[in-house]
C-alpha cells in the first residue's frame, strides 16, 4: 500500500456493522481549522437518530447529494432532499435521521475539535464494540464520557447534559476509559 493510499484510508471512517461509510474530504488540518468537511453515505439511522444535541460554537451544514435526509431543528422535524442543504446554527439543538440511503456532505465550520471527536467515536465503534444506536449500558457510559469530554463541540439537549455528566462520573470510577 502506498503512502497515498494509507492517506486515504486514514480519512475513510467504516462503522463495521453501522450502516454507512464516512470519508473526511476536508480534514482540520486541511482548512487551517476553518472547518471539517465530511461525505456521509448513510443507508438508514434509527428512527430516533442520534442524540439530540448542539454545537455551542460551531454551524454545521447539510448538503444532501442523494436521496431525502430529515433533519431535526428546534423541535420540527424539516426533509432536506438531493440538491438541497439546510445549515444549523451554532447554540440550535438538532438532530438527523433517514428511512432510504442517502448521500450528505457535512460541514461543522469552525472546525473546532470535530475531527478529534469523530475519530474517537469511530474508535469506540470499532475497537471497543460500541453498538449504534447504543444497546447496552457500556455503550451508553462511553458515548456519554465522549461527549462530556468533548461539550464545546458537542452538548446533549435529550438526553439532558447534565446526565451525560453523571454517567461520565459513574464510567471514570467504574475504570472505563476512551481512546487517545
Amino acid at each position: 500500500m502506498t503512502a497515498v493510499d494509507r492517506g486515504k484510508q486514514d480519512r475513510v471512517l467504516d462503522w463495521d456493522g453501522f450502516p454507512g461509510r464516512w470519508e473526511i474530504t476536508r480534514s482540520t488540518a486541511d482548512t487551517d481549522g476553518e472547518l471539517l468537511e465530511m461525505r456521509f453515505e448513510i443507508e438508514t439511522v434509527p428512527e430516533e437518530g442520534p442524540f439530540v444535541h448542539t454545537h455551542p460554537h460551531a454551524e454545521e451544514r447539510y448538503e444532501v447529494v442523494s436521496g431525502v435526509l430529515e433533519v431535526y431543528v428546534d423541535g420540527e422535524w424539516m426533509e432536506v432532499t438531493a440538491g438541497e442543504e439546510h445549515t444549523v446554527p451554532p447554540g440550535t439543538a438538532h438532530t438527523f435521521r433517514n428511512t432510504t440511503p442517502v448521500e450528505i456532505i457535512n460541514v461543522h465550520e469552525p472546525a473546532l475539535q470535530h475531527e478529534a471527536f469523530f475519530r474517537r467515536f469511530h474508535q469506540l465503534v470499532t475497537e471497543q464494540g460500541v453498538s449504534l444506536p447504543p444497546e447496552g449500558f457500556n455503550d451508553i457510559l462511553l458515548l456519554a464520557m465522549l461527549t462530556t469530554e468533548h461539550e464545546e463541540d458537542i452538548y446533549a439537549v435529550s438526553p439532558p447534559h447534565w446526565v451525560f455528566k453523571a454517567l461520565t462520573v459513574l464510567g471514570r470510577v467504574s475504570g472505563y476509559r476512551l481512546p487517545d
